[in-house]
């Protein structure tokens, strides 16, 4: 299908053909019929992508001090790695659609394939010939409405929030300051609610078209005194309420919102705009000043937006879905007319041309539409072609019985940053197939690290008889099921942790795996792999004397609404993250662990300790309460009168005798070639295998074993817990 994207790196557009979607549980597929091009916001968009590294940076300070940090605990080249991946990303323009079903997902009700719906969301209602919307980002479609119409939902549901936040009552005088599309949809919707309506422009055309809209009188910035007509137009007492609808990077907006608001009036910031208040104005008129949240509540929630849990109707009346369709019945009604604001339409073949007149400036623009013919069929891979100034493409994809042929699902940022970039560079894998649900992400990343296909179903993957090994590198909640269906199509697997999500998913794998002998399954436990936990390991090789271990993580802070904590995606950072340091005290260990002992403090704050059937015994204090600058990971090993200190994986201690050596690396190494190498070569049959399936086991057990502790407050016995 085609879709349009664009690259925050270099800030290009791009039309590109990228695999359908694929319809997945609480959402349905849309065939797009209009998308509609919001000019403000997608042009800021735009125009941020295509600033050089220091309009960048000058834009984003928050993201400059990340960096900065990054760079103090995992070294420079790690940090311009990690950047230079986060900016080479393809980004979806477009967040208002209307269209039709094509699929219906599971756990979605009161729809039916073939309805007509109207869509809003970023990554949702993009600018794409088929995208996967879920469940509360749709509404019908009324009889009456055309799909042009009703592609105009998400624009009106950010004016109508805008209207809600001002707090109106019949008969107030309202100014709406920047007659934009925004503008011109909430003049008509104040005006159904029984507002007094002032426009303010800098362009006379947009106010004449206001008028003719419903707005009752206004003022052209420039040519006439603002001040003296909305005076006028409120016998002398000001606005009751002004609506910023305007962008602008300098402070003047809010400052004549301030000056034309009468006492204790209200002030709703829609629009882009600097808010650096005129405190005197303020404080002599005691002015309220709210920022529009978009659409309303529900807005950056991903529990509403991306797992479709609702809020109570009783408590929060107007969600962004109820304000969809309130927007789309005013519509209806005629309240609120499109047809004027219309200004152009595009087919999707020339939207980069669409682009190219907005920023032209040469033609004045409002409402902006992509048309889509829906007479398509349905594409589900793509070839990849060869980048320019790449290697020979035959000869990087030349099969070779000495060469293991891959396919990866997840074209996600850790694929992006830590696995690409090694696999790429290895001369004994064979980079053949990438899945992705959203099929531009897949498509970019292919292109980039030289995939042969790109789709988004990952079953097709499984289908590739040329395919010996499928990497795993999805949300959690997709591994297991992921893993039993490779080793079911007979593919060896490698999956980022965790292995598993729970016991249930944990018995079933097992199960599997005990029928698969064959094929080797690794989990992305790569710190073993790293040269400085090796190093310390053949340290220690010698003795058979338990060790004593000690493991601190300055684990660094997650949104609570994240969805690493989330019970349907991530599991909790126990499961997630703190299983990798769990692998490590076993690699270190050399043993199987027997009991744990855990107390937390909150969700991702906690003390572990972990007794091993050869005596040994580890802690793991992991903490989200630490600064970022100060070095995430520390590991101390005591062990037949010898100490290994290792700090971030970028530097070494060894005593042993007196004698204290020190290691350093100028830049981190957290094993991800080493494990993909021992993957590689595993398979291949040039190295014994020299982890057990059964390591990954355990590794799951002691992490649902902390939590169970936890919550008791007891140790567990890891023998307790069969499978």
């Amino acid at each position: 299908m085609k879709q349009l994207i664009q690259n925050y790196k270099s800030g290009e557009l791009q039309l590109v053909e990228v695999p359908d979607p694929i319809v997945r549980p609480g959402g349905i597929l849309l065939e797009t019929r209009n998308s509609l091009i919001s000019v403000g916001t997608e042009k800021l968009m735009i125009s941020m992508a295509q600033k050089g590294y220091l309009g960048k940076a000058l834009a984003r300070p928050d993201l400059v001090k990340q960096v900065i940090n990054k760079i103090k605990t995992d070294g420079l080249l790690e940090a311009y790695k990690a950047t230079m991946n986060r900016l080479d990303n393809p980004v979806t323009l477009g967040y208002s659609s209307a269209g039709i079903v094509k699929e219906r997902g599971a756990n979605v009700d009161g729809i039916m394939v073939g309805d007509r719906v109207a869509c809003f969301g970023d990554g949702f209602a993009t600018h794409s010939e088929m995208t996967f919307v879920p469940k509360n980002m749709f509404v019908k479609i009324p009889e009456n409405i055309s799909f042009e119409d009703a592609a105009f939902v998400g624009l009106g549901s950010i004016a109508l929030n805008a209207i809600r936040c001002a707090n109106l009552t019949f008969g107030e005088n309202v100014a709406v300051l920047g007659l934009g599309l925004l503008g011109q949809l909430c003049v008509q919707m104040l005006k159904g609610c029984g507002a007094k309506v002032f426009g303010i422009d800098i362009s006379e055309g947009k106010l004449k078209l206001a008028c003719e809209l419903g707005c009752d009188a206004g003022a052209v910035i420039g040519k006439d005194d603002v001040l003296s007509k909305i005076m006028e137009f409120t016998s002398g007492k000001g606005a009751d309420a002004v609506i910023i609808m305007a962008g602008s990077s300098d402070n003047k907006p809010i400052e004549l919102a301030a000056e034309i608001s009468r006492e204790r009036g209200r002030i709703v910031a829609c629009g882009m705009i600097n808010l650096d208040v005129p405190r005197q104005e303020f404080f002599k008129k005691e002015l309220t000043v709210i920022v529009s949240r978009a659409t309303g509540p529900g807005k950056f929630d991903p529990l509403y937006e991306n797992a479709g849990i609702d809020y109570p109707f009783a408590y929060v009346r107007w969600t962004t879905q109820r304000n969809m369709e309130y927007f789309l019945q005013l519509v209806s009604e005629g309240k609120v007319k499109l047809d004027k604001v219309i200004t152009h339409r595009f087919p999707i073949e020339n939207a980069l041309s669409a682009y190219e007149m907005i920023f032209s400036g040469k033609e004045s623009c409002l409402g902006v539409l992509i048309e889509y013919t829906g007479q398509r069929e349905r594409t589900k891979k793509i070839e990849l072609k060869q980048r320019a100034g790449s290697a020979d493409f035959s000869v990087i994809h030349r099969v070779q019985k000495s060469k293991l042929t891959v396919g990866l699902i997840g074209a996600g940022l850790h694929a992006n940053v830590n696995m690409l970039p090694e696999l790429r560079r290895m001369q004994q894998i064979r980079l053949r197939g990438i899945a992705d649900a959203d099929g531009y992400k897949g498509r970019h990343s292919g292109k980039k690290f030289g995939f042969e296909y790109c789709v988004s179903d990952y079953q097709e993957l499984l289908k590739d008889s040329e395919i010996d090994a499928v990497m795993i590198a999805t949300r959690h909640n997709l591994h297991a099921q992921m893993v039993l269906d490779s080793l079911k199509a007979g593919k060896h697997v490698f999956v980022e942790k965790p292995l598993v999500m729970n016991e249930e998913e944990l018995k079933r794998v097992v199960e599997l795996r005990n029928k698969c002998l064959n094929l080797v399954v690794l989990v992305g436990f790569n710190r073993r792999f790293s040269p400085m936990a090796r190093q310390a390991n053949e340290f220690f090789s010698r003795s058979q004397k338990p060790a004593v271990i000690n493991c601190r993580v300055n684990a660094g802070f997650v949104p609570a609404d994240s969805w690493v904590f989330s019970s349907t995606e991530g599991g909790g950072r126990v499961v997630g993250e703190v299983c990798h340091f769990v692998d490590l005290l076993q690699y270190f260990s050399g043993s199987i662990p027997t009991k744990v002992y855990a107390s937390a403090s909150g969700a991702d704050n906690l003390v572990l300790t972990i007794e091993f059937k050869n005596q040994s015994v580890g802690t793991i204090l992991y903490s989200s309460e630490g600064d970022r600058s100060y070095p995430r990971e520390r590991i101390e090993i005591f062990k037949n009168q010898g100490v290994v200190l290792i700090e971030n994986f970028k530097s070494m201690q060894i005593a042993r005798n007196g004698v204290l050596k020190k290691i350093n690396r100028f830049n981190q190494d957290r094993g991800y070639r080493g494990e993909f190498e021992y993957f590689a070569n595993a398979i291949l049959k040039t190295q014994a295998l020299g982890v057990k399936f059964e390591d990954h086991v355990y590794t799951s057990l002691i992490t649902f074993a902390v939590l169970k502790s936890i919550n008791t407050g007891m140790p567990v016995e890891i023998s307790d817990l069969s499978l």
